[in-house]
């Protein structure tokens, strides 16, 4: 298993791939990776790596979709001890993934053309973020 350590910075997409891949590539064979975030305040994701507009619009849809503890329609929340992020970003991380399976061959990630693997901030600062990972065989 290993685990890295990533900053994010501040709400938002935080594209991984490239310290992933050369992680695996150092394991080499095949396989099924999978990941995950050990924080419940963040998510993972694939998701396009071309078009920095995806990443835009995602993260400004999730804004309003789940928006901060002191926006008024929020006003329900009771955990707020965090921060009006905090409640916010369990929300949107119980809405997404925090794992992910991703075939291994030749030891490369079987990753379409567009596809990128991200941390998914969802916290109002940049965060030091945990991913484990682990290669089965």
């Amino acid at each position: 298993m290993k685990v890295f350590e990533l900053n994010t910075s501040g709400p938002g997409l935080t594209e991984i791939t490239a310290e992933v891949a050369r992680w695996v590539a150092d394991q080499g064979g095949e396989g099924v990776l999978t990941l995950m975030i050990r924080h419940t305040s963040a998510s993972l994701l694939i998701q396009e790596n071309a078009d920095p507009d995806v990443q835009r619009d995602l993260k400004a849809y999730f804004a309003r979709l789940v928006p901060p503890a002191n926006d008024p329609s929020m006003e329900y929340l009771v955990h707020r001890a965090e921060g009006p992020d905090d409640m916010p970003a369990h929300i949107k991380a119980a809405m997404m993934p925090v794992s992910l399976s991703i075939p291994v061959e030749g030891g490369r990630m079987a990753l379409g053309t567009w596809q990128g693997i991200y941390i998914f901030e969802h916290r109002a600062r940049p965060h030091r973020r945990q991913v484990a990972a682990y290669l089965a065989r």
